[in-house]
C-alpha cells in the first residue's frame, strides 16, 4: 500500500500523529529487514567445504550474490537467500580444473586433435563431472590458436583455456608433429602474450626423434611468455633419458603428463622390480609436476598401484579427455579421482590436486578456490561407499569401495548441473 494512502487511512481512524510517524518507522524497518533477509542469489548449506588455499576442511556454508563467493560462515541463515541448496552429506569444493582435456573439436579431416573429430565440445562432458575449467593441452598452435577462440572458446559456457602447441599447425598427428621447422618458438611466444587471458602453456607431445630439440623449443617458448611447458614424452628409438628431461630441459613448474604410463620410446617411472626410479623422486623434489593425463593408453594399474604404495603421489590429476579415453577406462574426472582414492589418496588429496594445485601451476590463482570475491565457480559431490570397479588402459580392473560422483555444478553462480534437483522446487509447490 502507498505510503500517501496508508497515512489517510490513519487520520481517518483519528490516530494521533505521533504514533503515525512510530508506526511508519516500524513498518520501514520491517520492510528493510524483509529485503535484506534475502540478500543473496543462493545458498549452499550443511556441506563440508574443501578449500585447500584457504585450509577448510570442515562444514562451512556458501553464500553466492553476482556470480561471486560473497560469504563463507559455519552457519548463513537459510533465509537469507533466494535460493537454498542443502548439501548435508556432501563434498563442496572450488569448480574442478581438467589440466589435460582435447577441445579443439571440428570436421577437418586426417586432422587428429586439431579441429577434428577426436576432441570433444567442452560443455558436453565438463559439468556433468564437476568440471568448470578445461585446459585443451595442444589442440591449435600459433597458426590456428584464432580459430580454436573463436569456435570453441568464444561458444562456451566451459572456462576453456589453453597450452599452445610448439608445432604452428597444432596437434594434427602424424608427420605434422615431427615437423622440427614448425616448431617456432618465438612465434609461439607472440601469440601467447598475445592473449594471456586464455593462454596458460606451451604443449610439446608425440615427438619420436632422436633429438632434444623440440622439447628446447617449447622451453624457449615457455620463458619468452612467462608460462609452464607440458610435454607428453616418449617414442624415440633409441629413447631419450628421462632423466635428463627432468633435471636439465624442463624447469621447475613444468609439467611431465602420463605419469603412470609404459608406452614404447619411453622409460616408465616404475622399473621392473616395482620400483620408483630414483631421478623420479629427484625430479618431484625439484618441482617438476607429475600430472596424470589418463587417456586412452597412458594409464597402468601396473605403474599407478606400485607408485602409490611407494608414495609417489601425482601433483595434478587429469583426464586427458577426448573420443579415445571418454568411454574407456578414463569415463571422466571423478571417476579418475575415484581411482585414486582406492589406490590410498583422501578426498583432500584428490580435490587439491584437481582444484588449487593445477590453479597455481597455470598461474590462475584466482581459480581453484572459493575465497570472498572469487568467481563462484563450484562442485558438490558425493561419496559413495559400495563395490566397484575401475579399468586402465589396458583393460585390467581394479576393485574399490569408494567413488565420487558429481552431484550439482554452479558456473557463475548458476546452476549448470544438476543431477538430483538439488537446487529445483517441487513440481506441485505453490
Amino acid at each position: 500500500m502507498p505510503q500517501a494512502t496508508f497515512l489517510r487511512i490513519l487520520k481517518l481512524k483519528a490516530i494521533p500523529y505521533m504514533f503515525i510517524s512510530r508506526i511508519i518507522v516500524i513498518l520501514t524497518l520491517l520492510a528493510t529487514t524483509s529485503i535484506s533477509a534475502q540478500e543473496y542469489d543462493m545458498l549452499i548449506k550443511n556441506g563440508h567445504l574443501i578449500d585447500a588455499k584457504n585450509s577448510i576442511d570442515k562444514l562451512m556454508d556458501v553464500a553466492i550474490k553476482d556470480g561471486k563467493v560473497a560469504e563463507v560462515a559455519s552457519n548463513i541463515p537459510s533465509k537469507s537467500a533466494k535460493t537454498l541448496i542443502d548439501a548435508k552429506g556432501l563434498y563442496v569444493v572450488p569448480g574442478i580444473i581438467d589440466i589435460h582435456s582435447h577441445n579443439f573439436f571440428g570436421t577437418e579431416q586426417d586432422a587428429y586433435l586439431s579441429n577434428s573429430f577426436e576432441a570433444v565440445p567442452p560443455d558436453a562432458f565438463s559439468f556433468r563431472s564437476g568440471v568448470t575449467t578445461l585446459v585443451d593441452v595442444g589442440g591449435s598452435g600459433w597458426r590456428n590458436f584464432k580459430t580454436f577462440k573463436a569456435q570453441t572458446i568464444d561458444n562456451s559456457k566451459t572456462r576453456v583455456l589453453s597450452f599452445l602447441n610448439v608445432v604452428g599447425s597444432g596437434m594434427k598427428g602424424g608427420a605434422i608433429e615431427q615437423n622440427v621447422n614448425d616448431m617456432d618458438a618465438k612465434l609461439t611466444a607472440m601469440v601467447a602474450k598475445q592473449y594471456p587471458e586464455y593462454i596458460v602453456g606451451v604443449k610439446l607431445a608425440h615427438y619420436e626423434g632422436f633429438d632434444w630439440t623440440p622439447a628446447e623449443r617449447a622451453v624457449e617458448a615457455g620463458n619468452i611468455a612467462d608460462v609452464p611447458v607440458m610435454i607428453d614424452f616418449g617414442g624415440s628409438e633409441p629413447e631419450l633419458s628421462l632423466e635428463k628431461l627432468f633435471m636439465e630441459i624442463l624447469r621447475p613448474g613444468d609439467i611431465f603428463t602420463h605419469t603412470y604410463a609404459h608406452v614404447n620410446g619411453r622409460t616408465p617411472l616404475v622399473d621392473e622390480k616395482g620400483k620408483v626410479e630414483d631421478f623420479a623422486w629427484k625430479a618431484q623434489k625439484r618441482g617438476i609436476v607429475f600430472d596424470v593425463g589418463h587417456g586412452g593408453g597412458s594409464f597402468l594399474f601396473a605403474q599407478a598401484v606400485p607408485a602409490m604404495q611407494q608414495g609417489f603421489r601425482p601433483n595434478t590429476i587429469s583426464t586427458d579427455l577426448h573420443t579415445g579415453s571418454m568411454n574407456s577406462g578414463m569415463k571422466d574426472i571423478v571417476n579418475v579421482m575415484s581411482k585414486f582414492l582406492n589406490m590410498g589418496m583422501s578426498v583432500q588429496e584428490v580435490v587439491q590436486a584437481t582444484t588449487w594445485i593445477p590453479a597455481q601451476t597455470i598461474k590462475r590463482k584466482e581459480l581453484g578456490n572459493l575465497s570472498v570475491g572469487t568467481v563462484a565457480d563450484i562442485t558438490l559431490l558425493n561419496l559413495r561407499n559400495g563395490d566397484f570397479g575401475f579399468i586402465d588402459t589396458e583393460g585390467k580392473r581394479m576393485n574399490g569401495d569408494k567413488k565420487l560422483e558429481c552431484e550439482l555444478t554452479l558456473r557463475n553462480g548458476e546452476v549448470v548441473y544438476d543431477l538430483n534437483g538439488l537446487a529445483a522446487s517441487a513440481w506441485d509447490e505453490r
